[in-house]
């Protein structure tokens, strides 16, 4: 477990390949009416800035997760050569995705899809980072400055965030809530992507997921994937 938690509900199914590399495909959250309520809210989850410092109770939770880190720092070894930088990475997205009630293996996938790993990152419509930001999230829910977007706990921090939102404003409908994060609510092909892009960062050790991804589709279970 992790011992700092934002108050996001938590719960959400995990599983990607839209992109190995090239352009970001980011259709680009858009920009809505948020109610006070949900935009203190989201503003608390953003601005509480711990450090991505994972701590465990038990020994077992601890072994666990380095054996996750080790077997995801080998995945990405192509992508991030250096030792250092991929520890970060890796450990910044377990703790963020964890913080907000996300499988980190569906984190891993969307950043995939947006960005192909890569920091600097900017989508046509002028999404920014790994998880490609839309910079008016920083102006409703943060401190107004889109340039932050390109730090990587920041980027993440917001992502993982404003993905837990969307899941829990379509009810739990992790499909539909990756349309709505993409800007293309209700078609196929960006979730699918990212379905698909998960399943390469899947562990055989991770936890079931509760939430099913596509309606009908079984818990635990990602679209098209083994049993």
């Amino acid at each position: 477990m992790i011992t700092r938690r934002a108050c996001l509900q938590p719960a959400l199914a995990g599983v990607g390949l839209w992109c190995m590399g090239g352009s970001a495909h980011a259709g680009g959250q858009l920009e809505e009416p948020l109610a006070d309520s949900v935009r203190t809210a989201l503003t608390s989850a953003i601005a509480n800035s711990a450090p991505p410092i994972p701590e465990f109770a038990e020994i077992d939770q601890r072994l666990r997760y380095l054996r996750w880190l080790g077997a995801m720092s080998r995945r990405l070894v192509a992508r991030k050569a250096d030792w250092t930088e991929r520890k970060e990475f890796l450990q910044t997205v377990w703790y963020e995705s964890k913080r907000a009630g996300l499988d980190s293996t569906l984190v891993l996938g969307l950043i995939q899809v947006e960005s192909a790993f890569r920091k600097f990152a900017v989508s046509p419509v002028g999404a920014r980072g790994y998880m490609q930001v839309m910079p008016f999230w920083t102006r409703v829910i943060g401190h107004g400055d889109p340039s932050s977007l390109f730090h990587m706990q920041t980027n993440l921090r917001f992502g993982c965030v404003i993905l837990r939102h969307y899941l829990d404003r379509e009810n739990g409908n992790l499909y539909l809530a990756l349309g709505r994060y993409n800007g293309s609510r209700g078609k196929p092909q960006y979730p699918n992507a990212v379905f698909a892009a998960a399943r390469q960062w899947q562990w055989q050790e991770q936890a079931s997921p509760e939430v099913s991804p596509v309606p009908g589709t079984a818990p635990g279970r990602l679209p098209g994937g083994p049993s």
